[in-house]
């Protein structure tokens, strides 16, 4: 907590207990706009540390869409190569069309983007992925 406190971000995920998440709460401002805070929502705030820990070294990603249902996701970092990337877009693909309610009707995934961090997009067919 104090390294952080300190300023120190250099992480992907992070992973509390329910009784640590006072003392978390205080670095809130922190880790939010990160969107590093621990959330019960996506499995983060848990008492099963070793396998959220484990989720997490496999790559598990959650995401959210925003209210016009813009979708946000990492699906890998710089030193990845074409082919993890693309396995990668697969798998969110899947989960997107997995995610899908029963009562959504019509074409679910519309437009597929993919940008670096603050980067311009180059648009993807859907099909493609």
């Amino acid at each position: 907590l104090a390294k952080v406190e300190g300023g120190f971000l250099d992480f992907d995920c992070c992973i509390a207990t329910p009784d640590v998440m006072p003392k978390i709460s205080k670095i809130a401002k922190k880790l939010g706009p990160r969107g590093l805070m621990p959330s019960p929502k996506n499995g983060t705030v848990t008492v099963d540390v070793k396998k959220a820990v484990t989720e997490s070294l496999k790559g598990k990603v959650d995401f959210k869409n925003d209210k016009g249902g813009t979708i946000h996701c990492m699906i890998g970092k710089i030193d990845f190569d074409s082919k993890n990337l693309l396995e990668n877009a697969q798998a969110v693909v899947k989960a997107i069309k997995a995610a899908k309610p029963e009562a959504a009707k019509g074409k679910f995934l519309k437009e597929f983007f993919l940008s670096s961090t603050m980067g311009p997009s180059v648009r993807v067919s859907v099909e493609s992925v």
